[in-house]
């Protein structure tokens, strides 16, 4: 039975080849992947809480911990994307994008350019807008920022009060809506829901 896929608002669709990725095949329904995408996740989730200290940002990390959190979901997990979407940079450059972010992040860290939160969210932001994956962009951008700002001494984000981003919903609607203010140079509303 082929897999029939519904999206949430503001969520970036699958083309067909990156369909054909999809592990266990007793999956039919959206409700029954992403029950299935939040175990996996929840397994990355563990596995970057157990690094510690991130030695550093960088392109090895970032695919690692996509890797660990879809590997039981989508054979392409860890991959950059090889086709356009709706949203992101033109895929032939994510790996140029990506290293200047991870650059341009090490050194507001390093000399402190601005405030570790504002630090970690804009990387966020960033991580997002060049969507370096087929699926789950906003989901690894959020646990990268937490991992980032975690290992500069501070608290986990909440991401709006912890509740579920990928579910349609107020919540949902409010990150997207976040996320595009931060598009036009607005990170107020990003880094407030960040710690909501």
């Amino acid at each position: 039975m082929v897999m029939h896929f519904e999206y949430a608002p503001g969520a970036t669709p699958i083309d067909l080849d990156e369909a054909l990725g999809l592990i266990p095949a007793h999956i039919t329904t959206q409700a029954d992947l992403n029950t299935w995408e939040e175990m996996n996740i929840v397994e990355g989730a563990d596995w970057m809480k157990r690094q510690k200290m991130i030695p550093a940002l960088d392109e090895g990390l970032v695919r690692e911990l996509h890797s660990r959190m879809f590997n039981k979901t989508w054979l392409w997990a860890g991959t950059f994307r090889k086709s356009a979407k709706s949203i992101g940079i033109d895929w032939p450059q994510i790996a140029v994008a990506l290293k200047n972010l991870l650059d341009n992040t090490a050194y507001q860290v390093e000399h402190q350019a601005m405030s570790n939160d504002e630090i970690a969210v804009r990387f966020h932001h960033q991580l997002v807008l060049i969507h370096a994956f087929p699926n789950g962009n906003g989901r690894h951008a959020r646990l990268m920022a937490d991992a980032l700002i975690m290992n500069l001494g501070g608290d986990r984000f909440s991401w709006g009060a912890n509740m579920s981003l990928a579910t349609p919903g107020v919540t949902r609607q409010n990150y997207l809506s976040a996320l595009r203010a931060a598009d036009n140079g607005h990170l107020e509303s990003l880094m407030q829901f960040a710690r909501q």
